[in-house]
C-alpha cells in the first residue's frame, strides 16, 4: 500500500488515527493555522505525486471551519498531482437539507456535493446519510456505508429473547430492519411529525411493542426530542427497558442528560462518527468505533475490490 495516503482534517484526529492503525499506515501530517486576517492555512507534508489520497474529516460542529478546511485539503492534494483524491466524511451533516420544502432556500446537501467535486473529490467515502436520496447528488462516485453491522455487535451477548427494534421515523424503518435482521429480532416504527428543530410528535407505532425491553434506533441524534419522544410512547405502552442507538451521535444542547435521566433508558451506544465531548460523557454511554469498516472500505477502494460485499 506504498501510494495510499491518508490525511486528516482537524474535526476528528482520534477516527483519522484509528483508521491509520486498522490499515497498518501511518497518519501523513497536515500543517495548519489561521493569518491574523482569520483566513485558514493548511499544507500536505508528504509528497502526493501519482497516489491514492484519501482526506479524513467529519462534519462536526464548527461544521462551517471543518468544510471548508476539507475543500482546501482536497485542493491541494489535486494541484500537487495526486493521481486521485478521495473525500472520507463519516459525518455528512448537510444531507438533512435535501430539498426545497420552504420558499427562496438553498438544498444546501446538493450545494455542498458540487462544492467538493469542484475542490478535487474524485470520490466520496460517507456512512448512514440522513436522506438516501442525496446520495445522488453526487456526480463522483460515492460509497454509502451503513454502521448496522458495528451497532449489531454492540449488542450482542445481552439479553434480548423479549425484545424489539423500534425507530421512532418510519422513514427509517429499512435501516431499523436491517438491525432487526441481524439480531433476529422484530421491527416497528414510529408516525413521526416534525414541528420545529427540537419539537416532534409521534402519533402512533406500527408494529408491535409489547415486549419487556426496546431497542430505541436512529440515524442521528441531535437534540433527542425524536428519542425522548418514542420512549414516552413506549413507556405508555409497558415496556419497562430500553437501549438506546445511533450512527450519529451528534448530542446538542441537553440531549444526553435527558435520555441518561429517562426511566426506561438502561444503555446509549453511539459510533464515533461525530467526537464526543468528554464533559457530556454518563456511565450509559458507550460509543463504539467505526475505524475498522472505514479503513476496510479504504483498502477495498484502493485495491479496486467491492465495497458492497462489506455488507452482503
Amino acid at each position: 500500500m506504498n501510494r495510499l495516503r491518508l490525511f486528516s482534517g482537524s474535526s476528528h484526529p482520534d477516527l483519522a488515527t484509528g483508521i491509520a492503525r486498522a490499515l497498518q499506515i501511518p497518519l501523513s501530517p497536515v500543517q495548519r493555522r489561521r493569518f491574523s486576517n482569520d483566513n485558514l492555512y493548511v499544507r500536505l507534508c508528504e509528497n502526493v505525486r501519482g497516489t491514492d489520497v484519501f482526506v479524513v474529516q467529519t462534519f462536526a460542529p464548527p461544521v462551517q471551519d471543518h468544510l471548508f478546511e476539507l475543500l482546501m485539503l482536497l485542493d491541494a492534494a489535486r494541484s500537487s498531482s495526486a493521481e486521485r483524491v478521495t473525500a472520507v466524511i463519516p459525518y455528512f451533516s448537510y444531507a438533512r437539507s435535501d430539498k426545497k420544502d420552504e420558499p427562496r432556500i438553498s438544498i444546501a446537501g446538493r450545494l455542498v456535493a458540487d462544492l467538493l467535486e469542484a475542490a478535487g473529490a474524485n470520490r466520496v467515502l460517507t456512512i448512514t446519510l440522513h436522506s438516501p436520496q442525496v446520495h445522488g447528488f453526487f456526480r463522483v462516485p460515492t460509497d454509502h456505508l451503513n454502521a448496522e453491522p458495528v451497532l449489531a455487535e454492540a449488542l450482542r451477548g445481552r439479553d434480548l429473547r423479549d425484545a424489539v427494534v423500534v425507530t421512532p421515523d418510519i422513514g427509517n424503518a429499512k435501516r431499523a430492519t436491517h438491525l432487526a435482521r441481524r439480531l433476529n429480532l422484530p421491527v416497528a416504527a414510529g408516525n413521526k411529525r416534525r414541528l420545529d428543530d427540537d419539537r416532534v410528535v409521534i402519533d402512533g407505532i406500527v408494529g408491535d411493542v409489547h415486549k419487556e425491553m426496546a431497542i430505541v434506533t436512529d440515524d442521528e441524534i441531535a437534540t433527542g426530542g425524536s428519542t425522548i419522544e418514542m420512549l414516552n410512547l413506549l413507556q405508555r405502552e409497558g415496556v419497562r427497558r430500553a437501549c438506546v442507538t445511533c450512527t450519529h451521535g451528534v448530542f446538542s444542547g441537553q440531549a444526553i442528560q435527558r435520555l441518561n435521566e429517562h426511566p426506561l433508558v438502561e444503555e446509549i451506544i453511539a459510533t464515533d462518527t461525530v467526537p464526543v465531548d468528554p464533559r457530556k460523557s454518563t456511565a450509559k454511554l458507550k460509543v463504539v468505533s467505526v475505524a475498522p469498516l472505514l479503513a476496510e472500505a479504504i483498502r477495498r477502494i484502493y485495491s479496486n475490490e467491492s465495497v458492497s460485499a462489506l455488507f452482503s
